[in-house]
């Protein structure tokens, strides 16, 4: 996103203190998230989902959840996705699509919306080629948000498409 967003990445990057850069922007950011000082730890989470916001703002109209409003959410959150992305979803890289074979006979339906800049349609629709029963739902007009257009009816009807199946 840093090449579509470059003046918001700039700025994430350089919300860090001079000593907390060289250590790289999710380290840097997981130290901030972390620390001891309330105001500090909510300017990073602040800091963290503006920079997020970026792509989000692009294809929902609507503008951002109110939950990004409230501060124990924007904490929470910003804890959670950093952590995550430090340790790459504790998967090595490609391993998804490697083993994506091995869901054969697992039904499942991807959800995704068009244009999510966060999670490119490229990677859905090359899982979606990889598991053998699966079915790519892709939302036109929505990013990578559930409350993006028509995102959360489509993971509704997902979902209840499953639930008939159980009933039966």
């Amino acid at each position: 996103m840093a090449q579509l967003f470059p003046e918001e990445w700039d700025r994430l990057n350089n919300a860090l203190p001079p000593g907390l850069r060289g250590a790289g922007i999710l380290e840097g950011y997981h130290r901030r998230l972390s620390g001891p000082h309330v105001e500090v730890t909510l300017r990073a989470a602040r800091d963290w989902h503006d920079w997020e916001a970026a792509s989000i703002l692009l294809a929902n109209r609507d503008g951002l959840p109110r939950r990004w409003r409230e501060p124990r959410y924007l904490l929470a959150r910003a804890r959670i996705v950093v952590h995550y992305f430090r340790h790459q979803a504790w998967l090595e890289d490609g391993a998804l699509l490697r083993n994506a074979a091995r869901l054969k006979g697992i039904p499942g339906i991807l959800v995704q919306g068009r244009l999510d800049l966060e999670a490119p349609l490229k990677t859905a629709w090359e899982l979606s080629v990889a598991w053998p029963d699966s079915e790519l739902v892709i939302v036109e007009n929505a990013a990578h948000s559930p409350s993006s257009t028509g995102m959360a009816r489509a993971i509704i009807d997902a979902t209840d498409r499953f639930r008939d199946v159980l009933k039966k």
